[in-house]
């Protein structure tokens, strides 16, 4: 996002102010449940799933040196890039997420319970509950810093997914975990880390609720009116051309909810049995007849 001084013109309104204590108040929250999952679950039982935090977890028990002083010292180098290519209020997010961290991981090591060491739920579970507080953070305009950082660069530049890239740039640093440690950890530092991806990704972009259909017909019109008077749902008309036909035909696109699909597939099958039709999963949908328009 762009820095406040490069808006021209942008005034800190109460609108605003609100709007900045909803993103400080989710980055709080999310970088808590990150800090839990850290203490709880993957640092005593050496689960390097990845990350900054993963780094810092190997040099934990290679030098004794505490998880989450060593994430904010891993961190600094990172910082300079995140100002200059995403804005000083990114920056500023994630130096206060990554300072809140790194003093939660500290303080709560001291009390926090270790509620298993069965390997395989402690990377399930410390995947669940890191991959909801990252998602959260990313979703209110923060990183934790480190990879998280990089994976948000990557996001910005391609048409990879924040988890993708993270899944990408983690890999390496699990190899590492498992040449320090042991294969066994690395086998399931890896769960961890496919279950703290899919989770990012699913807390980012919601749940698959809708599905969105692309109708192309010789009936378009009819099939058209049947969607808007039988489901009461919108159409968009655009203009098409088969390239090898060269016929110009009026292809429409529709957005429904999982329950309105059959309806939908009956609808166009009463109307024109030979209609090409594509249905694909929406991840979220915004606007009337669906989610509302929301600030994050």
């Amino acid at each position: 996002m762009q820095s406040l001084k490069r808006l021209p013109g942008y005034r800190l309104t109460e609108h605003n102010w609100k709007r900045i204590a909803i993103d400080y108040a989710g980055i709080l929250i999310g970088v808590t449940m990150v800090a839990i999952g850290l203490d709880v679950f993957l640092v005593p039982n050496k689960i390097a799933g990845g990350g900054v935090s993963g780094l810092a977890i190997i040099l934990h028990y290679l030098l004794r040196a505490p998880v989450g002083t060593t994430i904010l010292v891993l961190n600094i180098p990172l910082f300079y890039a995140g100002i200059k290519i995403l804005g000083v209020g990114f920056g500023l997010r994630t130096l206060i997420a990554t300072i809140i961290l790194s003093l939660e991981v500290d303080l709560f090591a001291s009390f926090a319970p270790v509620i298993t060491h069965n390997l395989l739920l402690a990377a399930i579970y410390g995947g669940l509950l890191t991959g909801i507080g990252m998602g959260i953070v990313f979703r209110f305009r923060g990183t934790t810093g480190g990879t998280d950082m990089i994976a948000r660069l990557v996001h910005r530049f391609t048409s990879l997914t924040v988890g993708q890239a993270l899944l990408i740039v983690d890999f390496i640093i699990i190899a590492i975990a498992g040449v320090v440690f042991n294969a066994e950890l690395a086998l399931f530092a890896l769960i961890n880390l496919y279950i703290n991806t899919r989770v990012i990704d699913l807390v980012q972009e919601g749940v698959s609720v809708s599905k969105m259909a692309i109708i192309i017909s010789d009936y378009s019109e009819d099939i058209a009116a049947a969607i808007l008077g039988d489901l009461g749902r919108g159409v968009t008309g655009l203009e098409g051309e088969g390239l090898y036909s060269g016929q110009k035909r009026q292809v429409l696109l529709c957005v429904i909810n999982r329950v309105e699909r059959g309806k939908l597939k009956d609808i166009i099958n009463g109307i024109d049995p030979k209609a090409f039709v594509i249905m694909a999963d929406t991840h979220e949908v915004l606007g009337e007849g669906f989610k509302r328009h929301q600030v994050f």
